[in-house]
């Protein structure tokens, strides 16, 4: 009997040191899995389980940091609600039949470092309000059905080290005001339809710390190209 007492005490302790999240973060959770046919993805979760062994979610001290879907075959809409896991510093959903816009709402996540949607079925506008994003560093968009332009909010992502919207059908003017972050190493912009990709290239480059006369040695780059990607030698930082 002792050691029947004494083996429930020990799993309720075991139970009790597992990482736990809020109620409200695990709904949101709950949330994308029933819009995005949780059911039938390639690794589902099994909801009665603490939400810390669900798989591609990372929990550290008691709340959501990372959900990693990387091909999984999420199916559907990514619902607004997901704005809500203020801790978050990863969003990797790239390579799945996402479809619908990219919530506006993500724009919330005060700590968030990587957005990856590459390779989705997402359509419509970047959301002006990923400008927001004050941490993030990676933000990749390639291969997807966007439109419009680049809102010139997504220059005040100061932080940014990877920008990358390659291939979408986005138009307009790049914000030059991106150029001058200081810790951009690589961009890609190719496969759209920008106006003034070989401007913004000179500017990059002058940021970069390459020995450029904007006066009179300016790279040339015809008007129909695109940049695929530059990147910064940190070593001359």
């Amino acid at each position: 009997m002792k050691k029947a007492i004494l083996t429930c005490g020990f799993m309720f302790l075991a139970t009790l040191m597992v990482a736990q999240v809020s109620e409200k973060e695990k709904q949101v959770l709950l949330d994308f899995y029933t819009a995005t046919n949780g059911q039938a993805w390639t690794h589902t979760w099994n909801v009665e389980e603490p939400v810390a062994n669900w798989y591609g979610v990372t929990v550290e001290n008691n709340t959501v940091t990372e959900i990693h879907m990387l091909f999984n075959n999420v199916d559907g809409i990514l619902p607004a609600s997901l704005g809500q896991l203020k801790s978050l510093k990863r969003l990797e959903l790239s390579f799945n039949p996402i479809s619908g816009n990219i919530p506006s709402e993500l724009g919330n996540l005060e700590n968030l470092e990587v957005l990856a949607l590459n390779g989705t079925e997402i359509h419509g506008n970047i959301p002006a309000e990923l400008g927001n994003l004050a941490h993030l560093k990676q933000l990749h968009l390639s291969s997807n059905n966007l439109s419009g332009n680049i809102p010139e909010s997504l220059g005040n992502l100061y932080e940014i080290e990877v920008f990358n919207v390659f291939d979408n059908n986005l138009s307009g003017m790049l914000p030059k005001q991106l150029a001058k972050c200081p810790n951009l190493k690589e961009l890609m912009v190719a496969e759209n339809n920008f106006n003034n990709p070989d401007d913004f290239s000179v500017v990059l480059l002058s940021n970069s710390g390459a020995k450029i006369d904007l006066l009179n040695n300016s790279p040339h780059i015809e008007p129909a190209q695109s940049i695929i990607a530059v990147e910064r030698d940190e070593s001359e930082d």
